[in-house]
């Protein structure tokens, strides 16, 4: 049985943190039992003893399609540093509580912000996924979070294209009118931007997907009874270009009611397993995949919570919650797993991202990458989450890592970076110039 799930794990820490990644990538290598494929990797918290982790697995996969996927820890650095055009990848993980970002597509405005001091913003669901509305810039990339790794860790590429083919699956609602919302949501996108949907596939039995909260306090989840889309996705390959998903996610009815009366205080219980979901996916068929959950009952659909907090406002207006990720979906750039293709006009590669910009304490295999490969990280405390990590202790070469308050700050030293000026020189005091005598015996 084919089964997605996430492992806690925790490993003793190394001396100064040094060679990090190909560390944690050993010894995840080291305890991953056979026939396991990892998907997603977190570092939750940096103890001066340890390193506690979770990781995503998927179970149950055949030989071959474990042979087929490359591993999320394959790294190649980057022999050069494109200075040609300024591109910038924003994060905001999903499922760590995040204050701005960590809600319903309540980081649009910051991917707007960031987006007009660079040439190109790359950028994943969670940023900008508002349910009905997605305020992608025109200068964005919508891409799975999967797929942002690998091209960070040099082994991948990204290929802007005009539009998808977005395969749809959603669940066979046992309420024909969760059914009917999905279709029509689909219909609407195809009659107002002009989608591409070779079919809406309706899955019975559904997969089944369950949100569940890690020790760590993460939002992460389990998903099973996936048979159904693989076959699917086997049936119709060659008629899609990405993949747009609209299913239930099980949570205790009383979330429904906690989450949006919490105002903040609750990390969204869905988005975590979304995440892991379509990190799967990516990884399995080397697509864009997306996720949107689905109603579970017309009793949930008549909650009346009046005025709400207005980061999660997006998803009490919606029914369907899916018009984001069509839309999304529509133009995310096609992945290129041959990187030697970096050298043609239009593919993007590690070499061509100039920035990356976290939520301070965010450690992940992009923030793995980014330190390995040598590109400026801007770590904001102002977007504050339950990871525990300090960023300050981290390896990094001078000026890569720049800590900020805010998004406003992060535009700031984003447009220093481009204009090439080094970002502590506009501010004051000014540290003296370092000089050193040196005697020749």
């Amino acid at each position: 049985m084919l089964r997605i799930y996430e492992e806690e794990l925790e490993f003793p820490a190394i001396a100064g943190h040094c060679g990090l990644l190909p560390y944690l990538a050993g010894m995840v290598r080291r305890h991953l039992r056979p026939g396991l494929l990892p998907v997603r990797f977190v570092i939750t918290e940096t103890t001066p003893t340890s390193y506690k982790c979770e990781l995503g697995v998927v179970s149950g996969l055949l030989d071959a399609q474990l042979e087929h996927s490359c591993s999320i820890f394959d790294y190649a650095p980057r022999v050069i540093n494109n200075s040609d055009a300024f591109n910038a990848v924003l994060l905001v993980p999903t499922g760590i509580g995040s204050s701005i970002g960590g809600h319903a597509g309540d980081a649009n405005p910051v991917a707007r912000l960031l987006a007009s001091v660079c040439d190109t913003l790359i950028t994943h669901p969670n940023v900008v996924n508002a349910s009905d509305v997605n305020d992608l810039p025109e200068n964005g990339l919508y891409v799975e979070g999967s797929v942002i790794s690998r091209v960070m860790m040099g082994i991948a590429g990204l290929q802007p294209v005009r539009a998808n083919r977005v395969l749809v699956v959603i669940d066979e609602h046992q309420d024909k009118t969760f059914t009917d919302v999905a279709i029509n949501s689909v219909s609407a996108a195809r009659a107002s931007y002009g989608l591409s949907c070779p079919a809406v596939i309706r899955l019975d039995p559904p997969v089944y997907m369950k949100s569940v909260y890690a020790p760590s306090g993460r939002a992460v989840g389990t998903v099973e009874r996936l048979e159904g889309l693989i076959a699917v996705l086997e049936e119709y390959r060659g008629h899609y270009d990405a993949l747009a998903v609209s299913t239930q996610i099980e949570v205790p009815r009383h979330y429904h009611i906690d989450y949006y009366t919490a105002r903040g205080d609750m990390i969204n219980p869905w988005g975590g397993v979304e995440a892991i979901f379509t990190h799967a996916i990516s990884s399995l068929y080397d697509i864009p995949a997306a996720h949107a959950p689905m109603l579970e009952s017309q009793d949930v659909a008549n909650i009346e919570l009046g005025p709400v907090d207005p980061r999660m406002a997006a998803e009490e207006i919606s029914n369907g919650f899916f018009m984001c990720v069509l839309k999304g979906l529509q133009r995310s750039p096609r992945l290129v797993k041959d990187v030697r293709a970096g050298g043609r006009p239009g593919v993007l590669t590690a070499s061509d991202i100039a920035c990356l910009v976290i939520p301070d304490g965010c450690v992940g295999l992009p923030t793995l990458a980014a330190l390995e490969q040598g590109i400026p990280v801007i770590a904001v405390g102002e977007n504050r989450n339950i990871m525990r990590n300090d960023l300050a202790l981290l390896p990094w070469l001078p000026g890569q890592l720049h800590r900020v308050e805010n998004y406003w700050e992060a535009a700031g030293v984003m447009s220093a970076l481009k204009g090439g000026i080094a970002p502590g020189s506009v501010r004051r005091p000014l540290a003296d110039t370092v000089h050193v005598r040196r005697s020749n015996p």
